[in-house]
């Protein structure tokens, strides 16, 4: 399956709908959200999408239960940290918060969080893939970005939505593959 990963939008719609264009251009099956779009006026670009959104709360949201009523129509929001089941039988664990990740079982595949606004792409020492897709709003760093994850080869690369922005070096690695065994 290829999943579209964003994070900490903070209300940028013109980052939104570029992240939307970019899930729908590479044909994503599933969009997942890590927390933080804020207000209930960043849920319509979201419309625009072409599969389901699947998330969770960040630490900033204005209005729980108008985004609870704006996503009933996109997909899936929860508190962190929630549990998913890909329709491939991966199985992913969202929060918010980097700590969120250790609250509850232990027993998934692919970690994702926000709230650090520094993207990257790790494997933990239980063989998970953990990711971070940096901040869709680039308020605080001014390098928007999302992520894309394969979850055939279990590998996910950070996307610019700026292009004409080049992305820093980071000292884990932009793609990260699947260790063997």
């Amino acid at each position: 399956m290829r999943i579209g990963i964003f994070a900490d939008t903070h209300d940028h719609l013109d980052n939104i709908r570029r992240a939307v264009n970019l899930f729908n251009e590479q044909e994503c099956e599933l969009v997942l959200f890590a927390g933080d779009l804020v207000s209930t006026f960043a849920v319509p670009p979201l419309r625009a999408l072409r599969c389901p959104v699947w998330g969770c709360f960040g630490d900033n949201e204005g209005n729980k239960t108008g985004l609870l009523g704006g996503f009933r129509v996109l997909g899936r929001l929860g508190d962190p940290p929630v549990e998913y089941l890909l329709h491939d039988g991966t199985r992913v664990k969202m929060a918010h918060l980097p700590g969120q990740l250790r609250s509850g079982t232990e027993d998934y595949d692919i970690g994702v969080h926000g709230h650090t606004h520094q993207p990257f792409i790790r494997i933990d020492d239980r063989n998970r893939l953990i990711i971070n897709p940096g901040e869709t709003s680039g308020w605080t760093y001014g390098r928007p970005t999302v992520a894309l994850l394969e979850t055939t080869s279990r590998t996910a690369e950070i996307l610019p939505l700026d292009t004409s922005i080049p992305l820093p070096s980071w000292d884990e690695s932009r793609r990260a593959p699947r260790k063997p065994g």
